[in-house]
């Protein structure tokens, strides 16, 4: 008969030796290209604050062909020149300066030329002692051409699949369902761009009803006490003390 292991060391033996595998898969898309995996539009919207003579930087993902996007509004501005002017700088991949702005809203849209990470940086140095909160929205989108082969190919292939499909009413429904996402997405992109703005507006009406009764406040103050002045020496004029503390008018 032959001897039997017991079972506590079986499990040991399993533990230690593991379940056999082939190894971490290195490839989880191996018919696909990073161009086809990544390829589509996005869109980032928030705000950030920029301190006296600050620079801030963003880079973004983009392929060849597609349409980069930027729009900034800046919100509020602090300190004591209050220039609201903000530095973009755009560049590419290769560090080449693609665009830059000089002002206090603004929007960059251009077509990406080579594929990699385009640099954004926003520069405060027109406020050197004042802070500044500033809001983006950036991204990129395209019209729709699948990655790879010529446009003549694609022109081909969309024709006979036309033809194929003619008389469907499946086609259709995809088609104006792409357009339909096509406008939605440029309509939020308008959309956030006018919300800035609004915000941009809604800062600078606060900030000038606290400006205007800040001063109706100090000028009431200063009428009170001219006026207040003004009776006491007009009192003065006409009461005199004499030698035996009795007071007579000088008039």
């Amino acid at each position: 008969m032959a001897p039997q292991l017991p079972s506590c060391l079986l499990v040991v033996v399993l533990v230690l030796v593991g379940p056999a595998s082939p190894g971490p898969s290195k490839d989880l898309n191996p018919g696909m290209t990073d161009q086809d995996l990544f390829w589509g539009q996005d869109q980032y919207d928030f705000s950030v604050v920029l301190h006296g003579s600050g620079q801030d930087c963003f880079w973004h993902f983009a392929h060849k062909g597609e349409t980069f996007y930027l729009s900034f509004q800046v919100l509020w501005v602090t300190g004591v020149g209050h220039d609201s002017h903000l530095s973009v700088t755009v560049n590419s991949p290769s560090s080449l300066l693609v665009s830059t702005v000089d002002d206090a809203s603004g929007q960059v849209d251009f077509k990406t030329e080579e594929t990699g990470f385009y640099q954004m940086c926003f520069n405060n140095f027109h406020n050197r002692f004042g802070s500044m909160q500033i809001s983006l929205s950036f991204g990129v989108s395209y019209d729709g051409e699948a990655p790879g082969g010529t446009k003549e190919e694609q022109q081909k292939e969309e024709e006979e699949e036309a033809r194929q499909k003619l008389n469907s009413t499946l086609a259709v429904i995809e088609a104006t369902s792409y357009r339909v996402e096509k406008h939605v997405f440029h309509m939020f992109r308008f959309y956030n761009l006018g919300r800035m703005r609004r915000s941009a507006d809604s800062f600078l009406q606060q900030a000038a009803g606290r400006y205007v009764t800040g001063w109706s406040a100090a000028q009431s103050v200063l009428i009170l006490g001219a006026g207040y002045l003004q009776l006491f020496f007009l009192k003065r004029l006409f009461i005199s003390k004499s030698d035996s503390n009795l007071e007579k008018t000088r008039c």
